[in-house]
């Protein structure tokens, strides 16, 4: 019965949400896009002459603002479990990263190019245990880090969303052992009540 009542006082602010209601004003594919936009007002990492790859895309809001800060012959590439609608000049790749064939897929577009900027919205299925839910987010954190140690350029930049938690302090200096410059942003886009944090890393080494 709680987890009944906690849904729809959920679903009502959702729809009640400014970012929800600006997202579907402006066209844009979710709320999630006014975070990085908000990072990248203050932050300038996505400039021209940059190659992204994009973690957790879906339904790929932040594939589609990138692209539109990009070069015509820069790329984006967006990776997700789930599927996407198709964006202009975004590749989209379907997978698991952590699989050889994805990272194959990976390679094979970036057709030797290197990688300037590694994003991560990525999150796992919140259950609402926080025991549960808090070593997931760690997970997945610690597969994005890997990911990035092994497609950045050197001096290339590493933005992901986290949780702030348990192993969230260890994970934040694994980060700092790799990038030069690493800073935490809360864009107003994230809800006040969340932990959810953003970790920007610059300087990748």
């Amino acid at each position: 019965m709680s987890r009944t009542k906690s849904s729809h006082q959920w679903m009502q602010e959702h729809f009640q949400d400014e970012y929800v209601k600006k997202a579907q004003a402006l066209g844009y594919r979710s709320r999630a896009v006014f975070k990085l936009i908000e990072i990248q007002e203050k932050d300038k990492l996505i400039r021209p002459g940059m190659n992204i790859v994009d973690l957790g895309a879906a339904p790929g809001g932040w594939s589609e603002y990138a692209r539109k800060l990009l070069g015509k012959n820069d790329k984006v590439i967006a990776l997700d479990l789930l599927d996407i609608e198709p964006i202009a000049g975004v590749d989209f790749i379907q997978g698991d990263f952590r699989e050889d064939e994805v990272l194959e897929k990976l390679y094979k577009v970036l057709d030797g190019q290197p990688v300037h900027l590694l994003l991560s919205d990525m999150a796992p299925n919140i259950s609402g245990n926080k025991e549960m839910d808090q070593p997931r987010s760690i997970y997945l954190g610690e597969l994005a880090l890997d990911a990035a140690n092994s497609i950045l350029v050197k001096g290339g930049v590493f933005l992901i969303k986290m949780f702030q938690g348990a192993g969230f302090d260890e994970y934040y200096n694994q980060v700092r052992q790799r990038f030069t410059s690493v800073v935490i942003r809360k864009p107003k886009a994230s809800r006040a009540r969340s932990n959810e944090v953003y970790i920007l890393a610059k300087g990748f080494k």
